[in-house]
């Protein structure tokens, strides 16, 4: 069997039994036909999966993080250290964070077909840049004085304008479906969502590692690039924004502007509502508290074994292997339990969910400062990604429709979805500054601070506070739902 196929297998699989779940679930029957059913499946289906490259074209910094290492500047420090790769990606997540005051009124005017497409084409021509100034740096020659010296700047630069094309995709794929699912089916949405991101995460890591090793660094930006474009066209051709585009009457909806049939308010007046709103601005800051907590995960994990590993020797464990594969099932398992139990245990409400699995994240948190320097490491931070994946499905994927309503949803998830990027950039500048910088020896290997686990230990202190955050809001909105003006 080939090796692609036995990384892909298991999750192939996974996938499988969470279908056989789903259909064995009792039915929430909202009269739709099968042929509506078919006509969403196939408008959420290549949307979905343009959104998951759009993170293989996001997280392949970090990937790319492995290589940069790997070269040196002219005062001996490594090209993309822990403080450079601290500084880019904060710029970009700043970036991301703040984009949702363009993007988000410009997805509720124009609709999330249209900043799908805006959001796959900008990311795959940065990509490409990306990928372009790689190749320069393997080359000697004046290109790569200049950029080699002013690495951080560019790539800041670079990865930043990527991220703001990168904002329209959570609020393209949140706008479009709003329209196609009522309330109480988008607890399975968020399971749904949950799966898409976690097969970005796949994606990006272990596809990314595979080809960093087979192809070289430059192509770590240009497949991305290229599946985005072929996706591009895919969009074009069958993703619409409403079932009356696609020949179906529109559905009743349940949320929160679901029978308001005025004007679109001014966007000002819309944001206005959004910021004052107690339920979204919870869940924001709920979310702004994931944000940091997914990528403290995510982002570092890997870095800190790799750093590590002559001490702890976690480079040769299963986890650190299949770091992309463990990802994308833990966040399958935490999308599915998460929307199945938001729907048929707790009637689609979104706030209990979040709470149990902040309680998870709490736990972990708590448990990791005592083991981080031990193998258990690798697996906790696994589950505690099952956790935080779950309620970000559960949140950004979900809740911001149901209390933004399909006519606001772009503004909303904007804001939702802002606010968990901002939690990851104060993430990574702040872990910029506390964790250990690296060193390389003449020969190229690492050496100094880094290495030693005991310097890391603001790591996993740091999620504690954040943790305790995201549960005590969490459970605020316990009881929350959205009202509807078109009643019952």
């Amino acid at each position: 069997m080939p090796i692609w196929l036995e990384e892909l297998l298991p999750i192939l699989i996974l996938l499988a039994a969470v279908s056989v779940v789903f259909a064995r679930l009792p039915k929430i029957d909202l009269g739709h036909s099968p042929a509506f059913l078919r006509r969403r499946l196939w408008n959420w289906l290549p949307l979905g999966l343009t959104y998951a490259f759009l993170y293989m074209g996001r997280y392949n910094l970090k990937v790319s993080k492995f290589a940069f290492e790997g070269l040196e500047r002219h005062d001996g420090q490594a090209l993309m250290g822990n403080e450079a790769f601290g500084v880019i990606f904060g710029v970009g997540t700043v970036i991301y964070g703040f984009s949702f005051l363009i993007n988000g009124p410009l997805t509720d005017r124009l609709g999330g077909r249209f900043s799908i497409l805006t959001g796959a084409l900008g990311s795959a021509v940065l990509n490409l840049l990306m990928g372009l100034a790689s190749l320069s740096l393997a080359k000697s020659g004046p290109g790569h004085v200049f950029l080699a010296e002013n690495f951080v700047v560019v790539y800041s630069l670079l990865y930043g304008v990527n991220m703001y094309f990168q904002s329209f995709g959570a609020v393209a794929i949140v706008k479009v479906n709003s329209g196609w699912f009522h309330v109480r089916e988008r607890g399975v949405f968020g399971a749904i969502f949950g799966i898409l991101i976690s097969l970005g995460i796949y994606f990006a890591f272990d596809w990314g590692y595979a080809i960093l090793e087979h192809l070289g660094l430059a192509w770590v930006f240009l497949v991305p690039a290229g599946l985005l474009l072929m996706f591009w066209v895919i969009d074009f051709f069958v993703v619409c924004d409403r079932p009356s585009d696609a020949g179906f009457e529109s559905i009743a909806l349940g949320d929160a502007t679901d029978g308001d049939e005025g004007p679109r308010l001014p966007t000002v007046t819309v944001f206005r509502q959004m910021l004052s709103n107690p339920i979204i601005m919870t869940i924001a800051i709920v979310e702004f508290s994931s944000g940091w907590l997914r990528q403290s995960i995510m982002q570092w994990y890997r870095t800190y074994a790799k750093q590590t590993d002559a001490a702890l020797g976690l480079k040769s464990t299963f986890v650190f292997d299949h770091w992309g594969l463990l990802l994308c099932v833990a966040g399958i398992m935490g999308g599915v339990v998460a929307g199945t139990i938001s729907d048929h245990v707790f009637g689609s409400r979104r706030g209990p969910v979040a709470a149990l699995l902040y309680g998870v994240m709490l736990l972990g948190s708590v448990v990791m400062v005592f083991t981080y320097d031990t193998a258990i490491v690798g697996w906790l931070v696994i589950i505690m990604s099952l956790a935080v994946i779950g309620v970000h499905g559960m949140l950004s994927g979900t809740a911001s429709m149901d209390f933004g309503g399909s006519k606001n949803a772009g503004i909303a998830v904007g804001i939702i979805d802002g606010f968990v990027y901002l939690g990851t950039a104060a993430m990574s500048f702040t872990y910029a500054a506390i964790l250990p910088r690296e060193q390389l020896n003449a020969a190229g290997e690492l050496i100094g601070p880094a290495t030693d686990p005991a310097n890391w230990k603001a790591w996993p202190i740091s999620m504690i506070p954040l943790a305790l955050l995201g549960l005590f809001m969490a459970w605020r909105i316990r009881n929350a739902r959205p009202e509807s003006k078109a009643g019952a």
